[in-house]
């Protein structure tokens, strides 16, 4: 017998269907209401051979914590990629662009 999960996504909007407030939860990670400020989702679909994609952020979103989000899930998708295809080498070339993204934005911690 298989287990189900499920991670539920509560979204806030204002009259304008601008998202003001995020919340998730996942009972199985032990997250149960926890506030975010964005969110990127993407799923597979194998028939269309295409990435079905949600990407929200709140409007009192702050650039500069925008351009950090960007820069730590772009990190987070070149460890995605390598776990999933064992690829060092386009791993390596995906992190070479990471730095230059923080580096083009500031984003680097002295």
């Amino acid at each position: 017998m298989s287990k189900q999960t499920s991670i539920d996504i509560q979204i806030a909007l204002d009259e304008n269907n601008i998202p003001e407030k995020i919340q998730w939860s996942a009972p199985d990670g032990g997250v149960e209401n926890q506030a975010a400020k964005a969110m990127m989702l993407a799923f597979w679909d194998a028939d269309q051979k295409e990435a079905m994609r949600m990407d929200l952020w709140v409007k009192d979103m702050p650039v500069d914590q925008m351009q950090q989000f960007f820069h730590q899930t772009l990190v987070t998708m070149s460890d995605t990629y390598y776990r999933a295809t064992q690829d060092e080498k386009m791993q390596a070339t995906m992190r070479d662009f990471c730095d230059y993204f923080a580096e083009k934005l500031n984003l680097l911690k002295p």
